[in-house]
């Protein structure tokens, strides 16, 4: 059961983090002391209900991300950050017509 939770999404600041970039996101996620694996999908690629043995937190770079959680949906766009704590029932899916690029981290 989701309880009172939901869907925390970290946006990107441009002030404080710079130009939105892989090299920056990279930086900010190093500095966060995360690790990460980066990947790109294709449009329509559907990741159904599934949970991590793991907290990870999902870096978008580009394209969008429908993300599912706690029984609530967001749209992530580039800069967007989400926390996914291990354990946790999720899903997401590519929506548009880009693909989507993200860094899978863990720390």
């Amino acid at each position: 059961m989701s309880g009172n939770k939901e869907i925390k999404i970290e946006r990107w600041n441009e002030e404080v983090d710079g130009e939105m970039n892989d090299r920056n996101m990279q930086k900010k996620l190093k500095l966060q002391g995360y690790n990460f694996i980066k990947y790109t999908f294709s449009p329509g690629t559907d990741f159904p209900d599934h949970t991590h043995s793991m907290s990870k937190k999902d870096s978008i770079i580009s394209g969008e991300f429908e993300f599912t959680m706690y029984g609530q949906t967001k749209v992530l766009k580039p800069g967007d950050m989400v926390d996914v704590p291990a354990n946790t029932v999720h899903n997401a899916r590519v929506i548009g017509s880009k693909s989507v690029t993200f860094f899978d981290a863990t720390k």
